[in-house]
């Protein structure tokens, strides 16, 4: 009976607005024949921001090009958002709430090794070393996707009962050392404000998904991230009487292993899964010196908040502990750099949008997926408002998902075949959600 009236009032509100009856049926075709007229667009872009990647916070040209499309498509628009970001608003032709659909735009220092005819030349520097900058996460299709999206609503935006905003955000990466960005920067900025946004959509392209299948979970879809850094301050001596000083290196090294067992003895993994890992460990210069300070970094990843705060306070405590007992000191800053809470799917959300993914994937293709402990900071934007965000497969129909490169690597590669059903996917739950 819902649906019946849904489709009632949809079919009503055309008459009032157009004088026109124009069954759902019909407006279905018509959004079938717009995504298919628009696909070819979405591939050339994604293959020019492909070919020209831009770090964090540094997407100037990406921006341009998006802002320019917007424009050209009679939204408002406004550019400098979050330094790079760029929000163009959709105004429908009958009141309703508003949602916000999002892209991230930002590349990563990875050389590309994919043979393609628009692979990425670009370099650059990071970290103070010349690297390649690749679209080696597919925010390429992300951008193009949601481009296409917007010509495809803005055709039928006179039957949209509500309001779009179309966000495409920078720094999904992590802003540069020393800077903000990103859509914590965006959400600080009043991105979802003006006028406030009832809820949020995202996706993001998998090269382990198969073409065609879509990946969602209600609750917490990506763990929490945080980075940190642990200076050990040792006494320098020779390394033929390491009695003379105190060794951050052996330091170091008992504290590495003791971390291991946060996870492995102190959290209750039949709740949810959780990681501590070092990534980087330096010190020292010679083989008969035992230097003064060793200095290591690392991730912790969580899927609950309280599992999140009690590893917290376990990095600190080992490191504390293990270089007092040795003499040592100890420096520890958590978090450096990034910190990103929970992806968590509103779970009724899910619910009432899933019938949406079932219409335009067919159910035996939209699967519950297990949580990932990769992180997302679209995770922000879901703690002020409530969002689902789920995964679009990417994977050519006869490569394993065994053999199938992953992302943040130099041959991540993308079937395109399958960025259509992104298109369509957001923009039918944008119109399903504001029809409900």
């Amino acid at each position: 009976m819902n649906k019946i009236k849904q489709s009632l009032f949809s079919a009503l509100s055309m008459v009032l607005l157009t004088g026109t009856f124009i069954s759902p049926a019909h407006s279905q075709n018509k959004l079938v024949q717009l995504v298919n007229k628009v696909e070819p667009k979405v591939i050339q872009w994604r293959r020019h921001f492909h070919q020209f990647p831009e770090l964090s916070n540094r997407e100037f040209n990406t921006s341009k090009k998006i802002s320019e499309h917007l424009k050209a498509l009679g939204l408002e628009v406004e550019t400098g958002i979050a330094h790079t970001g760029v929000v163009a608003i959709l105004k429908g032709g009958l009141p309703g709430k508003t949602i916000a659909l999002r892209a991230d735009m930002d590349a990563l220092p990875v050389t590309e090794r994919v043979d393609l005819s628009f692979a990425s030349k670009q370099l650059t520097e990071y970290a103070g070393q010349e690297v390649g900058v690749m679209h080696a996460c597919g925010h390429d299709t992300h951008i193009a996707i949601l481009m296409g999206v917007a010509e495809v609503l803005s055709q039928v935006k006179h039957s949209i009962p509500g309001t779009i905003k179309f966000i495409f955000q920078p720094a999904e990466e992590g802003a540069p050392q020393g800077e903000q960005g990103g859509a914590e920067l965006m959400v600080k900025q009043g991105v979802l404000n003006s006028p406030n946004v009832d809820a949020i959509f995202g996706l993001h392209i998998s090269s382990q998904t198969p073409v065609g299948v879509i990946g969602y979970r209600p609750g917490g879809i990506m763990a929490s991230v945080d980075d940190f850094k642990i200076i050990i301050k040792g006494k320098q001596t020779h390394g033929s009487a390491p009695w003379n000083g105190v060794d951050p290196i052996v330091v170091s090294s008992q504290i590495i292993n003791s971390l291991q067992t946060i996870v492995s003895r102190q959290m209750q993994l039949t709740k949810q899964a959780a990681v501590v890992t070092i990534g980087s460990i330096h010190g020292g210069v010679r083989s008969n010196i035992i230097p003064e300070q060793v200095e290591m970094i690392g991730t912790i990843r969580a899927l609950d908040k309280s599992m999140r705060k009690k590893i917290h306070q376990k990095v600190r405590q080992i490191a504390r502990g293990i270089a007092a007992s040795m003499g040592a000191k100890v420096e520890i800053e958590l978090p450096m750099s990034s910190s990103y809470p929970v992806t968590y799917n509103d779970p009724e959300l899910v619910e009432q949008m899933l019938p949406s993914l079932f219409n335009q994937a067919g159910k035996n293709k939209v699967i519950l997926i297990d949580a990932i402990t990769g992180a997302e900071d679209f995770s922000f934007f879901a703690q002020e408002v409530p969002g689902f965000y789920f995964f679009l497969g990417g994977r050519p129909p006869h490569t394993s998902a065994e053999e199938a490169p992953a992302h943040h690597t130099p041959d991540f590669y993308i079937d395109e075949s399958g960025m259509k059903l992104g298109v369509s996917a957001l923009a039918n739950m944008a119109l399903d959600y504001l029809n409900q």
